[in-house]
């Protein structure tokens, strides 16, 4: 396909031009387990959808049986990568290769390899070579505090912001890539008042919301608290085959099972389908609701 079909609400480009969305995010899953329905759903539109991908995950627990055939967790990680990216459709995925720093805290954050502990200018500058190389028109990153406060999220967020506004500019970061501007830069996020809601309900379910995930580290109750604005909503249900199929790829990291098995799951679920975003760039007017993260693109004229 050549552009966006009539089930999008955006003007459909020129002919020879493809819609292009790119992720950048940290670690292998985060494609699927964050913003899985969205990139499949743009990708089944016929958009060109790209992931920058920052560590290997090898601060990931993974049971020892997973470990059959491969010579380290990075190795496994990015084979259940590259697996997830072909269920969601990807042009194909960029990795950064920096190690896993692990949660706030570990002694892996002082890893001399750890995406934590690089030069912000160098991530930054990496970055922006690949947005100029891949030239795309939306850029989706993690939202302030990484969605879940976990440090690779937080710098790759971080690298990806000035990265959106330098790859404009010729004389930052100069490279072998002409300058190229992106036209929207988004946040994936969760609504807070499913969060509180969830927060509410898990101690009903014998479960402490301050000791959420797959290693009980992530403070939900905390991060409930956190306030962003949700400026769009992208609906993924004609692919959410497509988003399991490439959550099942993560077999290593639960195949999905980041939702809750039970009442809880069963929730999860029924207020799925969908996946939520603050517009970073350009700035969002009071009350903004989009259905459509390419809405508003200029495309050239045709000719």
């Amino acid at each position: 396909m050549t552009s966006v079909p009539s089930v999008l609400s955006v003007a459909k480009p020129a002919a020879n031009v493809r819609p292009t969305l790119l992720a950048v995010l940290a670690h292998p899953d985060d494609e699927t387990f964050g913003t899985g329905g969205t990139l499949a759903f743009y990708a089944w539109c016929g958009a060109d959808v790209y992931v920058i991908c920052a560590t290997g995950g090898e601060e990931g627990s993974v049971d020892e049986h997973h470990m059959a055939g491969y010579a380290s967790v990075a190795a496994l990680r990015e084979a259940e990568l590259t697996a997830a990216a072909a269920e969601l459709g990807l042009k194909g995925v960029h990795l950064l290769g920096y190690r896993d720093s692990g949660m706030p805290g570990a002694p892996s954050n002082q890893h001399p390899q750890a995406l934590a502990a690089a030069p912000p200018d160098e991530v930054a500058a990496r970055v922006t070579q690949l947005i100029r190389q891949l030239r795309p028109h939306v850029v989706i990153t993690f939202d302030p505090i990484g969605g879940y406060r976990h440090p690779d999220h937080i710098a790759i967020q971080r690298a990806a912001v000035r990265a959106f506004h330098a790859a404009g500019d010729a004389d930052l970061f100069p490279g072998h890539e002409p300058a190229y501007q992106p036209q929207k830069l988004y946040f994936h996020t969760f609504s807070r008042r499913f969060l509180r809601l969830v927060v509410r309900l898990m101690p009903l379910f014998g479960r402490d919301p301050a000791r959420f995930g797959r290693n009980h580290d992530v403070d939900l109750a905390s991060i409930a608290r956190e306030e962003f604005s949700i400026h769009a909503r992208i609906d993924f249900l004609p692919v959410a085959d497509r988003r399991a199929a490439a959550s099942a790829r993560h077999a290593s990291q639960g195949g999905g099972s980041m939702l809750l098995r039970g009442p809880l799951g069963l929730l999860f679920r029924l207020l799925g389908g969908h996946e939520t975003y603050m517009r970073a760039f350009p700035p969002a007017p009071p009350g903004l609701q989009e259905r459509d993260l390419f809405v508003g693109v200029a495309w050239p004229e045709e000719g």
